[in-house]
């Protein structure tokens, strides 16, 4: 589950089929399978009642998209049940237990292993396409193998930074880790406490810091499903990254609720956040200031990486209605409604196709997240992925506070995630 982005845009909606075989999208060579008994779409409007389950904002909101699907399926009723977040994975849970099941519903892209792993979901019909989604996206969906779900919408990290303070400092937006560092230092030289704000502790660390050893050239998981984090990348990755702090480029502790405050009064050079920020400066600050920051992609070491997040829309393994859901989901992500969508929610579409539309591509501070969605990587889809990500986030603040080496903490993440396991059956 991750934050909603706040943007602007317009567009119409309309349905259109998505086609071709399903071809998964494991990080290993891209394929995959789909599941014995994976649903399949049929031909002519929906029908009956189905029952949608939305969390946070997007339950809000969400009706009003339902409506229009209504209007294109006169036989159909769509109830949403907006669900606060917080207590979403335990009322998925039970229901999951009981059978008492939504037809329909949002699912965040970390949380997909798990409720797979009770049973919980139905496998992806062969005919809605993989590539229409941007890889990291589709790749969310899939566990061991199997789609279990279709991308709704996306977000990812990039770097928001003071254009009157990088113009003082006369430095560019960087492009690489060097540029980063002597970017964050000559934010700092033009009257910034910090030149940048980094994650150092708590949930979500890993989160801040994987793009980071993404781009050294790492890997979490290779293709035989073996975890591989204890190599140099992870080493250079943790050095690199507890280098701002060490230097006091970044403050040792990111007190989130400061963040935004302390970069709207130049205290604060720049920050790694994803496009909900946006709308968190423009509300505090007002309209005016976006006139006072820049938003551009991390920059890169070997490779080029960021975070991808967002939510899935899947259809329950014990739907009452599964035909019709499978007929809303295919709505809900067709290119046009995507960016119908963005206009109400200002969720970034999850298809690619989306991005043509004028809507995104002609807005600056949107079209910058294309090209970051194309090369953004996901979490393994793992049961265990959280249990595995909490002792990251607990070495990642051990190196960071000088604690441990980033050697040893390359070869505990591996010790502890080999420990946890994937909690998959595997042959």
């Amino acid at each position: 589950m991750n934050r909603t982005p706040r943007l602007v845009a317009a567009a119409t909606a309309s349905t259109l089929t998505l086609a071709l075989a399903l071809a998964g999208c494991g990080r290993g060579d891209g394929t995959g399978t789909a599941a014995e008994g994976s649903s399949e779409l049929t031909e002519g409007p929906a029908t009956g009642t189905i029952e949608v389950w939305a969390m946070g904002t997007e339950g809000e909101l969400l009706p009003e998209l339902a409506e229009r699907f209504e209007a294109d399926n006169p036989d159909a009723t769509v109830n949403v049940t907006p669900v606060p977040w917080e207590s979403s994975t335990e009322k998925i849970n039970t229901a999951i237990a009981t059978g008492e099941v939504p037809d329909v519903m949002q699912v965040g892209t970390t949380l997909m292993s798990g409720f797979v792993g009770l049973g919980g979901l139905a496998p992806t019909p062969e005919e809605i396409d993989p590539a229409a989604f941007f890889p990291g996206a589709w790749d969310t969906t899939v566990v061991d193998g199997t789609s279990y779900g279709v991308p709704w919408y996306v977000e990812s990290r990039v770097l928001y930074y003071r254009t009157d303070l990088a113009e003082e400092a006369g430095v560019e937006a960087p492009e690489t880790w060097e540029d980063l560092t002597a970017f964050a230092a000559g934010l700092q030289d033009a009257g910034a406490d910090h030149g940048i704000a980094l994650q150092t502790r708590g949930n979500s660390t890993a989160l801040m810091y994987l793009p980071f050893y993404w781009q050294a050239g790492g890997e979490i998981m290779d293709d035989a499903g073996e975890f591989t984090l204890d190599n140099d990348a992870q080493v250079e990755a943790l050095e690199y990254y507890s280098s701002f702090m060490r230097d006091g480029l970044a403050p040792p502790v990111l007190v989130e609720d400061e963040k935004v405050q302390n970069f709207i009064d130049g205290r604060l050079g720049s920050f790694v956040s994803g496009p909900w920020e946006r709308a968190n400066l423009l509300t505090t600050a007002g309209d005016d200031f976006e006139e006072s920051f820049g938003v551009v992609p991390l920059p890169q070491d070997v490779e080029t990486a960021s975070f991808i997040g967002g939510s899935n829309l899947a259809v329950l393994a014990d739907a009452a209605n599964p035909d019709a859901a499978w007929k809303f989901v295919r709505f809900a992500t067709d290119p046009a409604t995507q960016v119908d969508w963005f206009e109400i929610s200002s969720d970034l579409p999850a298809v690619q196709a989306a991005w043509d539309d004028p809507a995104l591509a002609d807005d600056d501070a949107v079209a910058v997240y294309d090209g970051v969605l194309e090369t953004a990587r996901s979490t393994p889809a793992i049961p265990t992925w959280a249990e595995i990500e909490h002792e990251i986030d607990l070495l990642i603040e051990q190196v960071v506070a000088g604690d441990l080496s980033p050697e040893d903490a390359a070869a505990r993440m591996q010790e502890a995630a080999t420990s946890i396991g994937t909690g998959l059956d595997r042959p």
